[in-house]
């Protein structure tokens, strides 16, 4: 028996993480549990495990008295003290039994109760594992369907992926690996449960977070967000240093950070713009290219009414809606959407319309935006094709050409991967 016994602690200790000294203790309460409901009912027994050899020891304690009414339980002074020399009446003396007595049915109980035991172990490990890593992001191994969840083995442990923080365009077959949100660990019955999603906004969030390093070192914030999971999301960033600009930090070099969000969220379209505090400006910015014109703040119902031109409505609106509810969701606000009354514009007008256009590259001021409208330059389109010396030949100075190309490849870049 001391053979299996070694031979348990031994698997538990390097394949389960479950230390020595706690097997043990839970295998001795256990064959003890089972033993005082079996053939020793009755007695208090005392039971060892050589934690080196796995060897199982056994002692029934016994009271010490002149007249024994009870053999499980009493012990003769004569017979106490050929065992312990110094007993006395009242004393209580172990004496050594053969573990064997135990009985079969014992050693059965134990089983079950050590594999119980087992379990919660492994629950608790489970819990103390990953209850430091809700939030993050884990990776993982698809393994089953299991009532309509999938399973996905961790590692360590097994996680489900629940239908409702899936992803509806996506699926995932078994031996396919997968990243995810690891977004709870939920008690149940059968013990820690841990959840994982695709679905949630805060996956989106982890994601830049690990992929850009200044919202990492907290130059950059994220401070709103809006997700439809599948289709497309919308971002508010700002920086806390005027020298980097927060959505060219998002989209990175001719795109590549957010390309690899992308692709990561198998190709759901990214919306990044710059975070302001009044709404109006939020509006501005998350519509583009559409322009909100006649704005009206109600903030008793937190309802935003503006009108878009026949044209820009179609864009403004969305696929089925989705660009207004997800700028609705990324500003907090309702949104009143209407048509646009036909109006004649003058030439004043038009201009004032085309330095808009300009304006909504980040980092063009009002200055550049009249110059560059001034020569022809009416929208960000304009400049495909232009290089920083046309505009240097145009009046700029280099400084002034260079740092103008560098916002619209910006612009640009961010605009096509939206789209």
């Amino acid at each position: 028996m001391s053979n299996e016994i070694l031979s348990v602690l031994e698997y538990m200790e390097k394949e389960k993480g479950i230390g020595r000294a706690d097997m043990i203790s839970a295998i001795v309460n256990a064959i003890r549990t089972a033993a005082v409901k079996g053939v020793s009912a009755g007695q208090e027994l005392k039971i060892e495990i050589n934690p080196r050899t796995g060897a199982l020891s056994a002692w029934t304690v016994l009271k010490v008295v002149d007249s024994v009414s009870d053999p499980k339980t009493e012990i003769h002074v004569e017979k106490a003290q050929a065992l312990k020399p110094d007993a006395k009446l009242g004393d209580s003396v172990e004496k050594e039994i053969d573990p064997s007595y135990l009985g079969r049915i014992a050693a059965q109980t134990a089983r079950q109760a050590i594999m119980q035991r087992l379990r919660q172990f492994e629950k608790d490990r489970i819990y103390d594992d990953y209850k430091d890593m809700v939030g993050d992001i884990v990776s993982g191994v698809v393994r089953r369907r299991e009532r309509g969840d999938l399973v996905v083995d961790l590692g360590k442990a097994e996680a489900i992926l629940p239908p409702k923080e899936r992803v509806m365009t996506e699926d995932y077959a078994p031996g396919e690996r997968i990243r995810c949100l690891l977004l709870n660990i939920e008690s149940t019955p059968r013990g820690p449960e841990i959840i994982l999603s695709r679905a949630n906004p805060r996956f989106v969030k982890r994601l830049f977070e690990l992929e850009v390093t200044e919202i990492g070192d907290g130059t950059v914030t994220i401070d709103a967000m809006a997700r439809e999971p599948g289709y497309r999301t919308k971002i508010a960033v700002s920086s806390s240093d005027g020298r980097v600009d927060p959505v060219g930090a998002c989209v990175g070099a001719r795109g590549a950070r957010v390309k690899s969000i992308v692709r990561e969220l198998g190709g759901e379209k990214i919306d990044i713009i710059r975070y302001h505090s009044d709404p109006e400006d939020m509006l501005i910015e998350a519509l583009r290219p559409s322009v909100p014109r006649n704005t009206q703040i109600n903030t008793q119902t937190r309802t935003i009414s503006f009108e878009v031109s026949d044209e820009d409505l179609a864009v403004a609106i969305g696929k089925k809606g989705q660009n207004a509810r997800l700028t609705s969701k990324l500003l907090g606000w309702k949104l009143d959407i209407l048509k646009e009354k036909s109006q004649k514009f003058d030439f004043e007008d038009k201009k004032r319309m085309a330095v808009a256009g300009i304006n909504q590259i980040p980092g063009i001021e009002d200055d550049l935006a009249q110059q560059l409208v001034s020569i022809g330059f009416v929208s960000p389109e304009a400049f495909v094709g232009v290089e920083a010396g046309d505009l240097v030949d145009a009046g700029f100075t280099t400084e002034q050409a260079e740092h103008i190309m560098k916002q619209v490849s910006v612009f640009l870049d961010s605009q096509k991967l939206s789209q």
